[in-house]
């Protein structure tokens, strides 16, 4: 074989192989996808109207963990929540109390996938507000890279619908 020969047949040879990698990490379920790590980037109330508001402030923190056997834990946090002046958990006034509440999410369970409508749904086993124990909220996925992820929540604890948006923990 001649010299241009062998270099287009390597070079056919590579592009099938690089084609390949791609239509595997095409392939990957949207479990996988959400399994890992996630740091908080923004949290959205979305009113009737369609405007936005940040429930938890312009610097909220936050992590959201997905692992493959299916368990989630999420907690979002405002920045800005004030010290007890008590310096104890448990010498709180009502006012820091209303603030924590108000200013938080945290909950954990398990979690179930449907790669159809590209959406996740949790079940809570525990949480900061009671009233969603045993419940389930489906969330929709409006993107999903390597690095981000962007649903909506529905039926959030807030009573409002919810956009928020993640990225992939390094």
């Amino acid at each position: 074989m001649k010299g241009r020969g062998v270099l287009g047949l390597a070079a056919l040879c590579t592009l099938l192989m690089a084609s390949s990698f791609a239509a595997q990490a095409q392939a990957k379920s949207l479990k996988d996808q959400l399994a890992g790590t996630w740091t908080l980037v923004s949290q959205a109330d979305i009113k009737k109207d369609g405007t936005k508001v940040a429930h938890f402030g312009a610097n909220p923190v936050g992590l959201l963990i997905f692992d493959k056997k299916g368990h989630f834990s999420l907690m979002l946090v405002r920045a800005d929540l004030p010290k007890f002046a008590g310096k104890s958990v448990g010498a709180g006034t009502a006012d820091e109390y209303k603030a924590v509440m108000q200013g938080m999410v945290a909950q954990f369970g398990t979690y179930s996938v449907s790669d159809a409508d590209k959406s996740f749904t949790t079940h809570v086993e525990g949480s900061w507000f009671p009233n969603l124990v045993g419940g389930n909220q489906k969330r929709t996925i409006g993107k999903l890279t390597a690095d981000e992820l962007t649903y909506q929540n529905a039926t959030a604890a807030t009573g409002e619908s919810v956009e928020v948006v993640w990225k992939r923990a390094q």
